[in-house]
Protein backbone atom coordinates (compact mmCIF):
# COMPACT_ATOMS: atom_id res chain seq x y z
CA UNK A 1 0.00 0.00 0.00
CA UNK A 2 2.77 2.50 0.93
CA UNK A 3 4.70 1.44 -2.30
CA UNK A 4 1.85 1.83 -4.49
CA UNK A 5 1.09 5.60 -3.03
CA UNK A 6 5.11 6.35 -3.36
CA UNK A 7 4.68 5.48 -6.87
CA UNK A 8 1.37 7.46 -7.62
CA UNK A 9 3.06 10.31 -6.39
CA UNK A 10 5.98 9.95 -8.47
CA UNK A 11 9.27 10.23 -6.43
CA UNK A 12 11.92 12.98 -7.05
CA UNK A 13 15.52 11.38 -7.50
CA UNK A 14 17.70 11.53 -4.04
CA UNK A 15 21.58 12.02 -3.94
CA UNK A 16 22.60 10.49 -0.52
CA UNK A 17 25.98 11.97 0.37
CA UNK A 18 28.30 10.78 3.15
CA UNK A 19 29.40 13.04 5.40
CA UNK A 20 31.86 13.08 8.53
CA UNK A 21 33.35 15.27 11.25
CA UNK A 22 35.76 16.27 13.27
CA UNK A 23 35.38 18.00 16.32
CA UNK A 24 37.53 19.76 19.36
CA UNK A 25 34.70 18.70 22.07
CA UNK A 26 31.22 16.54 22.54
CA UNK A 27 28.96 19.55 21.19
CA UNK A 28 28.27 22.43 18.53
CA UNK A 29 28.56 25.98 19.80
CA UNK A 30 30.94 25.78 23.19
CA UNK A 31 33.38 23.65 20.92
CA UNK A 32 34.54 23.72 17.19
CA UNK A 33 34.30 21.36 14.16
CA UNK A 34 37.82 20.86 12.59
CA UNK A 35 37.14 19.11 9.86
CA UNK A 36 34.48 18.13 7.64
CA UNK A 37 34.93 15.21 4.73
CA UNK A 38 31.63 14.72 2.17
CA UNK A 39 30.89 12.29 -0.76
CA UNK A 40 28.56 11.38 -3.13
CA UNK A 41 27.47 7.70 -2.53
CA UNK A 42 24.75 7.30 -5.12
CA UNK A 43 21.28 8.37 -6.43
CA UNK A 44 18.34 6.43 -5.30
CA UNK A 45 15.34 6.74 -7.56
CA UNK A 46 11.90 5.27 -6.42
CA UNK A 47 13.05 2.10 -5.25
CA UNK A 48 16.69 1.67 -7.01
CA UNK A 49 19.71 2.81 -5.69
CA UNK A 50 22.45 3.54 -8.23
CA UNK A 51 25.96 3.71 -6.37
CA UNK A 52 28.18 5.96 -7.34
CA UNK A 53 32.15 5.89 -7.53
CA UNK A 54 32.98 7.29 -3.64
CA UNK A 55 36.35 9.06 -4.45
CA UNK A 56 34.70 10.40 -7.59
CA UNK A 57 33.06 13.43 -6.17
CA UNK A 58 34.01 14.57 -2.96
CA UNK A 59 34.96 17.88 -0.36
CA UNK A 60 37.25 18.34 2.38
CA UNK A 61 37.59 21.00 4.85
CA UNK A 62 39.55 22.05 7.79
CA UNK A 63 38.10 24.94 9.77
CA UNK A 64 39.35 27.79 12.21
CA UNK A 65 37.94 27.11 16.01
CA UNK A 66 34.76 29.00 16.89
CA UNK A 67 35.95 29.42 20.86
CA UNK A 68 39.25 29.04 22.68
CA UNK A 69 37.37 26.06 24.38
CA UNK A 70 38.39 22.56 23.49
CA UNK A 71 39.21 19.14 24.93
CA UNK A 72 42.84 17.84 23.75
CA UNK A 73 41.46 14.37 23.83
CA UNK A 74 38.81 15.44 21.51
CA UNK A 75 41.40 17.17 19.15
CA UNK A 76 43.87 14.54 19.32
CA UNK A 77 41.53 11.67 17.32
CA UNK A 78 41.81 14.12 14.41
CA UNK A 79 45.27 14.26 14.19
CA UNK A 80 44.89 18.17 13.79
CA UNK A 81 47.03 20.57 15.52
CA UNK A 82 44.68 23.21 16.78
CA UNK A 83 47.58 26.55 16.21
CA UNK A 84 47.78 25.17 12.82
CA UNK A 85 44.04 25.34 12.48
CA UNK A 86 43.34 28.65 13.82
CA UNK A 87 46.28 29.94 11.26
CA UNK A 88 45.30 28.40 8.11
CA UNK A 89 41.86 27.02 8.27
CA UNK A 90 38.93 28.26 6.37
CA UNK A 91 36.71 30.61 8.31
CA UNK A 92 33.78 28.57 8.90
CA UNK A 93 30.85 31.12 7.18
CA UNK A 94 33.27 30.50 3.85
CA UNK A 95 33.33 26.58 4.27
CA UNK A 96 29.57 26.13 4.88
CA UNK A 97 29.13 28.38 1.90
CA UNK A 98 31.30 26.41 -0.51
CA UNK A 99 29.95 22.83 1.27
CA UNK A 100 26.46 24.41 0.25
CA UNK A 101 27.35 25.25 -3.20
CA UNK A 102 29.22 21.91 -3.83
CA UNK A 103 26.23 20.02 -2.61
CA UNK A 104 24.07 21.75 -5.11
CA UNK A 105 26.22 20.97 -7.97
CA UNK A 106 27.02 16.93 -7.21
CA UNK A 107 22.72 16.92 -6.63
CA UNK A 108 22.01 19.06 -9.55
CA UNK A 109 17.88 18.59 -9.89
CA UNK A 110 17.79 15.86 -7.59
CA UNK A 111 17.55 16.50 -3.53
CA UNK A 112 20.34 16.11 -0.93
CA UNK A 113 20.30 13.28 1.81
CA UNK A 114 22.90 13.25 4.00
CA UNK A 115 23.94 10.07 5.30
CA UNK A 116 26.48 9.14 8.36
CA UNK A 117 27.86 6.13 10.72
CA UNK A 118 26.24 7.06 13.52
CA UNK A 119 24.01 9.78 12.12
CA UNK A 120 23.29 11.52 15.36
CA UNK A 121 26.69 12.75 16.10
CA UNK A 122 27.85 14.41 12.28
CA UNK A 123 24.46 15.49 11.29
CA UNK A 124 24.48 17.55 15.04
CA UNK A 125 27.66 19.55 13.89
CA UNK A 126 26.51 19.69 10.08
CA UNK A 127 23.66 21.00 10.42
CA UNK A 128 24.23 23.53 13.44
CA UNK A 129 27.08 25.00 11.32
CA UNK A 130 25.04 25.23 8.68
CA UNK A 131 22.19 27.16 10.22
CA UNK A 132 25.08 29.07 12.29
CA UNK A 133 27.00 30.04 9.38
CA UNK A 134 25.21 29.70 5.80
CA UNK A 135 21.87 30.55 7.33
CA UNK A 136 20.22 27.50 5.68
CA UNK A 137 20.57 24.07 5.62
CA UNK A 138 21.12 21.81 1.82
CA UNK A 139 19.62 18.81 3.54
CA UNK A 140 16.12 21.34 5.15
CA UNK A 141 15.81 19.86 8.80
CA UNK A 142 15.82 16.41 8.65
CA UNK A 143 16.80 14.49 5.19
CA UNK A 144 18.96 12.22 6.56
CA UNK A 145 19.87 8.19 6.98
CA UNK A 146 21.25 6.49 9.74
CA UNK A 147 23.40 3.93 8.34
CA UNK A 148 23.92 1.67 11.72
CA UNK A 149 20.02 2.12 11.89
CA UNK A 150 19.86 0.77 8.76
CA UNK A 151 22.02 -2.25 9.35
CA UNK A 152 19.78 -2.69 12.69
CA UNK A 153 17.01 -3.04 10.32
CA UNK A 154 18.37 -5.06 7.40
CA UNK A 155 20.59 -7.74 9.80
CA UNK A 156 17.16 -7.88 12.28
CA UNK A 157 19.56 -6.71 14.97
CA UNK A 158 19.27 -4.53 18.36
CA UNK A 159 20.94 -1.05 17.78
CA UNK A 160 22.99 -2.21 20.45
CA UNK A 161 24.54 -5.01 18.17
CA UNK A 162 24.68 -3.03 14.71
CA UNK A 163 28.31 -2.18 15.10
CA UNK A 164 30.95 -2.27 12.26
CA UNK A 165 32.81 -4.91 14.27
CA UNK A 166 29.81 -7.11 14.20
CA UNK A 167 28.87 -6.51 11.21
CA UNK A 168 29.82 -9.32 8.33
CA UNK A 169 33.17 -8.70 6.58
CA UNK A 170 31.40 -8.63 3.24
CA UNK A 171 29.29 -5.78 4.06
CA UNK A 172 32.16 -3.71 5.52
CA UNK A 173 34.38 -1.19 3.54
CA UNK A 174 38.03 -2.62 3.38
CA UNK A 175 39.33 0.90 4.27
CA UNK A 176 40.74 1.66 7.41
CA UNK A 177 38.75 4.03 9.88
CA UNK A 178 41.51 6.43 9.73
CA UNK A 179 39.66 9.33 11.50
CA UNK A 180 40.54 11.87 9.01
CA UNK A 181 37.13 13.24 7.87
CA UNK A 182 37.40 12.51 4.37
CA UNK A 183 38.63 8.62 4.43
CA UNK A 184 35.85 8.63 6.41
CA UNK A 185 33.09 10.00 4.80
CA UNK A 186 33.93 7.92 1.47
CA UNK A 187 34.47 4.67 3.54
CA UNK A 188 30.92 5.41 5.35
CA UNK A 189 29.84 5.74 1.65
CA UNK A 190 31.00 2.08 0.65
CA UNK A 191 29.27 0.73 3.36
CA UNK A 192 26.28 2.06 2.53
CA UNK A 193 26.59 1.12 -0.82
CA UNK A 194 26.59 -2.32 0.46
CA UNK A 195 23.81 -2.48 2.62
CA UNK A 196 21.77 -0.42 0.26
CA UNK A 197 22.29 -3.64 -2.30
CA UNK A 198 21.29 -5.88 0.27
CA UNK A 199 17.96 -7.55 -0.46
Amino acid sequence: MLAAVGEARGLKTETYISVDIEADGPIPGPYSMVSFGMTVAGRMTGKIFEPVDAEAHTLYAELKPISDDHVPESLAVSGLDRETLIREGLDPAEAMRAAATWIGEVCGNSTPVLAAYPLSYDWMWIYWYFMRFAGVSPFGHSRCIDIKTLYAVKAGVPIGWATKRQMPEHLRSRRPHTHNALDDAIEQAELLQNLMALD
